[in-house]
């Protein structure tokens, strides 16, 4: 939703002060400026990307319209399910979450969670190092230097599409002036007609660069933007779930690793100490209860 009511605003003001200048919105409506603009922007943007990293700008474009993606209630649902592993291993020790490891989509305590289990990027994350916690063989500091690693692959795969639609925002001014150049050109062959006809022809080339500014600031650009954010807030959920993981290893129970988890969070998503407790306390509840 706020997606589009930014979008609606650009116009809206754009518009709105054109037409308090006295403008006349159909002067603004050139098809061939939009295709060279449009089109070039397109060409170079297949140019420069391969498939799959303009396939995830497909696939991200859906998540922004939808507003945060992860809010604190899934942040409690990450910590939650952290605690049933982590107090599972505290109780029965590493080897008891072994079944939990191999079989995922079978093991009772990820079933608990339902909407962290359908997400294979975070599933494979936990259950790759629940195994490597199972094994034994590493210590806490070459488990978190091999989670950072990870961490800094996946966010620079996960900035891809915002760096791609940033670089075409950068040339829509640019594409909007080379349009605006053929206008003159095509302009210069209407030299000897009338200054009503010369103006319209001007006017038309000069769409190209109002229309190149305004794609490029008021669309494309936060569209970049709205895209960085998103694998921003991506990489915040996995750093929560690193840093419990590194907790838990060098020793400290299930509810003082979550609140080193806690701590990483933003401020504007973080569940306060009472929210985090309440949550716990209705998860250990049902749990007993199915048990």
């Amino acid at each position: 939703m706020k997606f589009i009511l930014g979008y609606v605003v650009v116009m809206g003001c754009v518009l709105g002060g054109y037409i308090m200048h006295g403008g006349f919105l159909s002067a603004l409506y050139q098809p061939s400026e939009f295709v060279i603009i449009g089109g070039a922007a397109a060409g170079a943007f297949i140019v420069a990307n391969p498939i799959h990293n303009m396939r995830a700008v497909g696939r991200n474009i859906p998540l922004i319209m939808k507003g945060d993606r992860f809010k604190t209630d899934d942040y409690l649902e990450l910590l939650g399910m952290l605690y049933m592993v982590f107090d599972k291993i505290r109780r029965s020790g590493m080897l008891a979450i072994e079944d939990d490891v191999e079989n995922p989509e079978q093991s009772s305590i990820f079933q608990m969670f339902p909407k962290i289990q359908q997400d294979h990027h975070v599933m494979d994350f936990i259950s790759d190092y629940l195994r490597i916690m199972v094994l034994g063989n590493m210590n806490p500091h070459e488990i978190e230097n091999l989670m950072d690693i990870e961490l800094e692959t996946h966010h620079h795969e996960s900035m891809l599409p915002s760096e791609a639609v940033t670089t075409m925002s950068d040339g829509l001014p640019a594409f909007g002036i080379v349009a605006a150049v053929m206008g003159v050109v095509v302009t210069m062959g209407y030299i000897s007609e009338p200054p009503e006809v010369l103006g319209n022809k001007v006017a038309a080339a000069l769409v190209g660069t109002f229309l190149g500014v305004l794609l490029a600031y008021g669309f494309v650009g936060p569209l970049g933007s709205a895209l960085k954010h998103l694998a921003d807030e991506e990489a915040a959920y996995f750093v929560c779930i690193k840093t419990c993981f590194i907790a838990t290893l060098q020793g400290y129970g299930p509810d003082l690793a979550l609140e080193y988890g806690r701590k990483t969070l933003p401020s504007v998503v973080r569940p306060s100490f009472s929210q985090l407790e309440e949550s716990l306390r209705e998860r250990k509840a049902a749990a007993k209860q199915a048990s």
